[in-house]
């Protein structure tokens, strides 16, 4: 298993690398099997407003399936103690699943992955609003709105993009704070939107916790 541990506005001492180690080696050590790897990322606020401060968040790619969790409180190593039960809590439910789907003997269809675009931008420069503080790459594996429904109860976010299997397109599916369930979030052709913009910024406010004006 390939744990990688990394810090933002912290130094990451030597004492800090063994605990988290012991950590998440900890609630990982029944899953081995399932993990192929496991990235930390540590961040303390610099902001005095912000409170807590302290923020620990674990990533584990699963065969496949990306599981992630993350605690924050005014306590670099609770925070640790907190995002290493709630990631064994997680790892737990994605194996019983598993476990769930095999008994039952379902049927099901494999997707062949897609070939990974490693330079997606060519030449040129990539330009980022001041807002953006971190940005993310993955790979976008085609699946059903079922199965991103179930990569979104894994994640610990509110919303998930995914590429849908039965149209080669782009979607957002996405929790509904205000009246429950989950939403889905769907390109529509261009010079037909019918407010359908309004539609997708009042969706991703709701995803957000947000009250859209």
């Amino acid at each position: 298993m390939k744990l990688v541990i990394q810090g933002k506005n912290i130094e990451i001492t030597d004492s800090i690398n063994e605990y988290v180690s012991q950590k998440i080696e900890k609630a990982v050590n029944h899953f081995q099997q399932l993990t192929t790897e496991v990235d930390v990322h540590l961040s303390v606020a610099k902001n005095p407003r912000i409170n807590p401060k302290q923020t620990a968040e674990v990533t584990i790619y699963a065969n496949g399936t990306v599981i992630r969790a993350q605690e924050s409180s005014e306590n670099l190593y609770a925070s640790i103690d907190l995002v290493a039960d709630k990631i064994a809590r997680q790892l737990r439910k994605y194996k019983e699943k598993r476990q769930s789907k095999v008994s039952k003997e379902k049927t099901v269809e494999v997707i062949q992955s897609q070939p990974v675009v490693e330079n997606l931008i060519g030449d040129r420069q990539p330009e980022l609003p001041n807002e953006v503080v971190r940005t993310k790459y993955f790979a976008m594996s085609p699946m059903t709105v079922e199965d991103a429904l179930e990569q979104l109860q894994f994640i610990d976010h509110d919303f998930y993009m995914f590429s849908n299997v039965a149209t080669g397109e782009i979607n957002v599916i996405y929790k509904r704070y205000h009246h429950g369930g989950y939403g889905l979030i769907q390109p529509r052709p261009n010079g037909n939107s019918n407010g359908h913009n309004d539609k997708v910024a009042n969706s991703i406010s709701e995803a957000s916790g947000l009250k859209s004006t």
